[in-house]
This record gives structure tokens, sequence and C-alpha cells, in this order.
């Protein structure tokens, strides 16, 4: 098994990068590690994951200048808290847990009695590819990295060519931390994610949009490569008729405008009581204006992330407009938004937005809101379940039977009450999407058994042998013991049965 002090040997000069070779001869080279060096014990996983840690820690200034550029306005507060410090809480949980996680377990213990041990190994997949995003190119590509390295696997990463600068100083900083047989950043130069996508690959891993996920998943299905997918989608708000508005516009008001709106889990839409619409927008648009006494110029405030979503969040709002929708927005004294040249984007609120607007399909990923008025809670239910079903869901009010309503008759990928992503707080909870937001979870344990394969054992010293009694001849007390089985299913069936009031 690898030690990491064998590991250290190994590692590989500071100039040395993933871009002197090809794909397919990293995949190889990893590949061939895995299967060279067997299992890695949990010393070395251990070790992996604080050399990952360290590889933000140790840069995070360096990393937070490369994404500001990429932006073009990005709050340093911003990337060091959910792109440096935000990987660190389950990076942590993989490094405490991963010898406890990684131990063979034994559920067949009242066969074992009668002669047949059964196990259940949690093995590595191999060489695991995680194909991260933009919005949040190190937290959307980390986290999963660790998960996989705890499981035990190698990594090939390949981050996000929008977010260009901070792709390349990752593929600078990674050889300083890892051999490339252990973890790998790839970046243009090796093609597009399309080409990473089809990669024989023993897990795939993908965060980006639906429609993006729906091609990288063709495109790995063709080698029939196991995918996990964390898409997005419209999360819907809902506000219960005795919610405190204040503090829920105040709060939606602020998580729409969370990176500038680019977020998967940023709330999209919102459905207030009809009596209280009129006050819920009026505490966004305060909210907004005391938060934003300067927009353009202002580097808190972040920018959209390239020309193509500028255009497409702008004619989403001029859609609206010009098919009948109330515009609000917060322009602060002196300045015009949209401006193409930063890229910035006043704060949106939209009412009277109705079906046939590009808006009402479309995720804005924004700094955009919609709110729509409801008299029974049946309206807006009826509204979500017509649509995909979104990565989350948000309600405001109490834990009430209007709550357990909206839960029960609705699907997400998570539903979070009263705040923004606090379903992220923690390493217990899974996070994946459901349908079109996704399919399959990870942080915490749910990312290690992601990245694992449950490797059934059994393994019999009884005395008699199971292929005998399933082939020819069959002996009278073979056709005894199928007939007294039936009975006995029978039996137990019929008073199940009878119990549930069915007629038979």
């Amino acid at each position: 098994m690898t030690k990491p002090a064998d590991v250290a040997k190994k590692q590989v000069s500071e100039n040395t990068s993933a871009d002197t070779l090809s794909l397919q001869a990293l995949l190889d080279l990893q590949r061939a590690a895995f299967l060279r060096d067997g299992i890695p014990d949990a010393e070395t996983r251990i070790d992996r994951i604080v050399r990952l840690q360290a590889m933000l820690l140790d840069n995070a200034e360096e990393i937070s200048e490369a994404l500001t550029a990429d932006f073009g306005s990005r709050p340093r507060e911003l990337s060091i808290a959910a792109d440096v410090a935000g990987c660190m809480i389950d990076l942590n949980h993989q490094k405490r847990h991963v010898k406890k996680w990684m131990q063979t377990s034994m559920p067949g213990k009242v066969l074992a009695k009668a002669g047949l041990r059964q196990e259940v190994r949690h093995d590595p997949k191999g060489v695991v590819g995680i194909m991260g995003p933009w919005n949040f190119p190190l937290q959307l590509t980390i986290v999963p990295a660790g998960s996989a390295l705890a499981a035990g696997n190698r990594v090939l990463m390949r981050p996000s060519s929008i977010t260009a600068k901070t792709t390349a100083v990752l593929a600078k900083l990674a050889p300083r931390y890892f051999d490339l047989e252990e973890l790998a950043v790839l970046t243009s130069a090796h093609g597009g994610g399309s080409d990473f996508a089809k990669l024989e690959v023993d897990h795939l891993f993908f965060t980006g949009s639906p429609e993006v996920g729906a091609s990288v998943a063709a495109e790995a299905g063709k080698n029939l490569v196991p995918v996990t997918l964390e898409l997005g989608g419209k999360n819907p708000v809902v506000v219960d008729k005795d919610a405190d508005i204040e503090k829920a516009a105040t709060r939606v008001a602020d998580a729409r405008l969370v990176n500038g709106g680019q977020v998967c889990l940023c709330p999209d839409y919102v459905w207030v009581p009809e009596a209280k619409v009129g006050e819920f927008t009026d505490r966004v648009l305060a909210r907004w204006r005391a938060n934003l006494p300067a927009i353009k110029d202002n580097p808190q405030f972040t920018a959209t992330i390239n020309e193509k979503n500028f255009d497409r969040i702008v004619d989403l709002i001029d859609d609206a407009e010009s098919l009948g929708a109330t515009k609000h927005q917060v322009i602060p004294a002196g300045e015009k938004l949209p401006d193409a040249q930063t890229r910035k984007i006043a704060p949106t609120l939209l009412t009277g937005v109705k079906a046939g607007m590009k808006i009402e399909e479309d995720e804005v990923f924004g700094p955009v809101l919609t709110v729509y008025p409801y008299r029974e809670l049946d309206e807006a239910i009826t509204h979500i379940t017509s649509h995909p079903h979104p990565l989350t869901m948000y309600w405001y009010g109490e834990y009430n039977e209007n709550f357990s309503k909206l839960a029960d008759s609705t699907r997400s990928g998570s539903i979070n009450g009263n705040d923004f992503a606090i379903n992220m707080f923690g390493p217990d909870l899974p996070f994946g999407g459901v349908g079109r937001s996704g399919m399959g979870s990870y942080h915490g344990k749910y990312g290690f058994e992601t990245f694992s394969h449950a490797r059934a054992v059994a393994f019999s010293t009884m005395g008699l042998a199971v292929s005998e009694m399933m082939t020819a001849p069959f002996t009278p007390k073979d056709v005894k013991t199928a007939n007294v089985q039936m009975k006995l299913w029978k039996f137990f069936n019929n008073r199940a049965r009878k119990k549930l009031g069915h007629k038979f």
C-alpha cells in the first residue's frame, strides 16, 4: 500500500504540469498507478486531503486575485469565504471519518451462524474525473475531488475554461502538492469539456447547467461510465401567510445577489400572499438600495461572468417587459445600467410575469427576482410541480402544516427554511438534485459513498452446496422443500393481505 513517505519521494518538480501529457496518457498514468499501488490505506488518504487543503490555504490570495480577474469584479471576501474556507469543513470531515468509512462491514450475522459469511467492502472505483463550473470554480471542484481522494481514488480535475485565470493558477499549483499519478489539473490545452467527458474514467462527476449536463451524460454513456450530475434550476420561494414579511424580503433580497445571483442555490422566483405583495416588493427594493449606493464601480458587486451571460440576462428582462411584466430596478443616481463594459446589471424585480415569457422557463443566474401573488397555497404548488424539479426550494414561515403540505406535494433536491443555502452548512446532509436538477449526491459520507463501490463478498463454509440444490436431478426431497417454501410464503402474504383488508 502506498505510504505518504513514498508519495513524497515521487513528487515531480514544480515545473512539471499535466499539459505535457495527453488526456489519454494522464488517464493511463493514473490507472497504472492505481493498479500498481493497490488500495491506499487511511494514512495515505488523509495525507492527500491535507495536501489538498494546503494547496488552497497556502495560496488563498493568489487564488482570490485570479477569481477577481476572471469575473472582472468579485469581492475578495466572497472568494475567500466560498472558494477557499468554504471547502475546509467538508475536507476536514472526510479527513476525520475516512478510517471508519473504509472499513469492511458485516451485515449478514444471522447467516454467518449457518456457515455463510457476508461482507461489504468499500472499494475505490479507480480514476475519477471531476468537471467543475465557473461560478464557484474551487469549491465545486475541490470538494468532490476531496471526496474522491478520501474514497481512495486518483483524480483528473477539469475546472471550467470560462474562469481561465483561476484554472491556470490551479494547474500551476497542483504539481507542488501532488504527483500527476494522484491528482492532475487539466486546462483547455487538453481540449474542451466534451473531450474530457469522452474519457473512460471509472466515475465522472459534473457540476453545471442541465443542458451541458445532458451532453456530458450522453458522452459518458457511450462508455458506460457512471455519472453524478450536480445541475441547477429555477429555485422557488414560498412565503407563508403568517410569515414575517420584513425578514423574508430582506433575506430573499440578499440571497438573490450572492455572487451577482450566479449561484445554483439562489432563489429565482417568489410566491407571496396576495395582500402582502406590495410590502414584500417594497422591502426587497429598499434592501437593495440600502446595500448598494453604487453598483457600476463597486468592487463588492460581482459582475456577470461574461458577455454571453450578460446579454442573455438583459434579454430575459427586456422580453418580460415587452410582453407586459412590470420592471422595478435599483439604479444608483448618476449610473446607467445595464453596463456592458463592466457587465453590471441593476438588481431587478419583476411582477406580472406570465406564461410565454422566457423568464418563466429559463434559469436566470443573475440579479433578477420574479414575484408572484397567491391566494391559496395550491396555486404555488401547481406552478412549482408543472415545472422541472428545482435544486432547492425555500420556505419562509413556521414549520407547520402548510410547510408539510408544500414539502409533500413537490419535489426538489433540498428544502431550506427561513435562510439561504443552509443545507450546505455542515457535512451531514446530502447535496444533490433530482430529475432535471441532477442525479446523485455528495458532501460528507455521501461523497465518500458516491466515489466508492459497495462490493459484496460472500464466503461459504456450509456443508451443502447451493449449486447442487439448483441443478438436476431434482429429487422428491427437493420437490418437498420447494413446496414447503411456497406454503410458508403464501401464509405470510395472506396474513399481510388480511391485515390490510384485501379481499381474496
